[in-house]
């Protein structure tokens, strides 16, 4: 297929279908992307994962030192463009380097930090003059970069910050005056993008140096997890910003607020896919090595089926955060370089795909706290003990269903973008749902012989299910749908098992069609033992939001097809997860 071809709009997935050509799986990276991976990996392990124990201790000299380390590799320069000596590679590129640096979360959360969130609004926005001035120190670590956004009475709330920037009477510098909260590498950043009210009104980003006057980085925050990395206050107290550091248009902020959080939750999917997988070998390898009865604990069913539902559960959410990468470098391919205004059409191009960026945050670090949580519990009472992985695996984890917006928010965000461009004629979803209503009012059809028959039925299901559930939402509430939050949590978890579920099963079936026997037998697998699961939990959330929108004789029917949409032969699940649970075991880790 064509680049053309291939490209939907953001969230046309619920109604349309993708061939499996069409998706970027892992399976599709280059030897470069191989290669950068591996690059990344080994840092981790030989100069990262030996030092835990003093990162954990906030020994941030060793961590400032580690960065600029990893920028001597150009890990630091993957985003940035090469007339700035960046090497402006795809995000799927970024994408993987991200995954691999996961293994510990404190120096993933330094390096996600400083690369995306901390680097990116200079790149997207900045003019010639401060990239020239600042990027080039920022990609290869000689600066560290840090983002602050968020204040200690406002969080989801981004616009309602109360951090003020007043111009000075000479018209040279702007005084900003305010507290900024939970800043990452907060400690030792040279270089702060803060955002700030302009005559309390104008909401703005600005370049902030770490030596300006009257800004002061606050105490260290004593954290649940992630303890390596740096989290504190950021003080300005009449901090003298020269007006030459405005970032972007005055009044604009919001643009680079939500537009560079866009590329951050794509990032943290592939991130916290990365320690996912991490935390699993760390299981594995306890199973194959703890003995009770006489025998290792990994050739106990219990312990096998979680193992397996872990594998399955880490197919599609690599699945689904690569699928995504891939999405977004088709759309960013046809943006020609060069052309006036071209950050903005690249940003456009990025939150085209706002829903899909969602939904990787979501599903993935979800699936991440799944895997922590089992992971702990295979170990048994050592999970609870410090010198053991797991506890800090446990604890690493749970940020990551905060960060970059929390999951409600984003959740809030996948069902009401879709009703709102629906509603703004951008994507045809009142015909789409009269199309699903017809098919779920049918006579019910045999599910197709071909590979993954079942598995593309039930996909099919859920699209209507969701379809007709959101019609529902539309129809009872109108415009007041967004503020109904209970009902669109319930759409949201339907919306993001559908692309999870068929995420997982385009891939497998390239992995099948590729002659590879024994990998397609464990994609296959993971197919089937995700698909089981997504449609349990979609049971659940498609009930949920019948109930909150239907009533009656609607009710009814509501119910009545959602029975009908959440069917699915499993058919060899035990199987599924034996062969998924053997493989892993044997590899001591994640085995796809």
């Amino acid at each position: 297929m064509t680049t053309e071809e291939k490209i939907l709009h953001g969230g046309a997935y619920l109604f349309r279908d993708t061939p499996p050509s069409a998706v970027f799986t892992p399976e599709d990276f280059t030897e470069e992307q191989v290669a950068l991976g591996e690059t990344t990996e080994q840092f981790l392990r030989n100069e990262v994962l030996p030092h835990v124990e003093r990162l954990e201790n906030h020994d941030f000299e060793l961590m400032v030192s580690l960065l600029r380390r990893f920028g001597e590799l150009g890990l630091l320069m993957i985003d940035a463009p090469e007339e700035y000596g960046g090497l402006e590679l795809s995000k799927t590129t970024s994408l993987v380097a991200a995954e691999k640096a996961s293994m510990y979360g404190g120096f993933s959360t330094a390096y996600a930090a400083h690369s995306g969130i901390g680097t990116l609004p200079l790149i997207y926005y900045g003019t010639k003059g401060q990239k020239e001035k600042y990027l080039g120190k920022i990609i290869t670590g000689e600066w560290l970069s840090a983002y602050c956004l968020t204040e200690p009475d406002s969080g989801s709330d981004a616009l309602g910050a109360r951090t003020t920037a007043t111009l000075t009477p000479d018209g040279k510098h702007y005084l900003l005056n305010g507290t900024k909260q939970f800043i990452t590498n907060g400690s030792f950043a040279d270089l702060f993008t803060v955002f700030a009210k302009i005559d309390r009104e104008h909401f703005t980003a600005f370049l902030v140096e770490r030596t300006f006057p009257g800004v002061k980085p606050g105490a260290e925050e004593k954290k649940l997890g992630i303890r390596g990395s740096s989290t504190t206050p950021l003080i300005l107290e009449d901090a003298r910003v020269p007006v030459e550091n405005v970032l972007g248009e005055i009044g604009k902020g919001h643009k680079i607020a939500f537009n560079v959080l866009n590329v951050g939750r794509l990032k943290l999917g592939a991130c916290v896919v990365g320690g996912g997988k991490y935390a699993l070998a760390e299981g594995v390898k306890y199973a194959n090595l703890r003995k009770q009865f006489g025998v290792t604990i990994g050739t106990f069913g219990a312990i096998r089926e979680k193992v397996a539902d872990m594998v399955a559960c880490l197919f599609a959410s690599e699945s689904v955060a690569y699928r995504v990468g891939g999405m977004v470098d088709d759309r960013l391919a046809l943006v020609p370089k060069g052309i006036p205004g071209y950050y903005e059409v690249y940003q456009n191009g990025i939150e085209e795909y706002s829903i899909e960026c969602a939904i990787a945050k979501v599903f993935c670090s979800d699936v991440l706290a799944l895997v922590a949580d089992e992971v702990v519990q295979i170990f048994g009472g050592y999970g609870y003990i410090q010198e053991y992985p797991a506890e800090r695996i446990y604890r690493d984890e749970r940020i990551n269903r905060i960060f970059e917006g929390t999951n409600e928010i984003n959740r809030m965000l996948i069902p009401g973008t879709l009703l709102r461009r629906a509603m703004k004629g951008e994507l045809p979803l009142q015909e789409e749902v009269m199309k699903a209503i017809g098919r779920l009012s049918a006579p019910g059809a045999e599910a197709p012989a071909a590979p993954f028959g079942t598995e593309k039925a039930l996909l099919q299901n859920l699209k209507d299910a969701f379809l007709v559930l959101s019609g529902a939402a539309a129809q009872r509430f109108g415009k007041k749908v967004k503020d109904e939050q209970e009902t669109l949590i319930a759409l949201a978890d339907l919306a993001i098992g559908v692309f999870a579920l068929e995420s997982a099963v385009l891939r497998a079936e390239k992995i099948s069609a590729s002659g590879n026997a024994s990998r397609a037998s464990l994609a296959e697998a993971a197919a089937k033992v995700f698909a089981f699961r997504t449609g349990e939990e979609a049971v659940s959330a498609a009930r949920r939001a019948a109930f909150y929108v239907g009533e009656g004789n609607t009710l009814q029917m509501l119910l009545s097809g959602i029975r009908r949409a959440t069917r699915y032969d499993a058919t060899g699940l035990l199987d599924a997860k034996r062969r998924l649970a053997a493989a892993a075991l044997e590899k001591d880790r994640y085995p796809l």
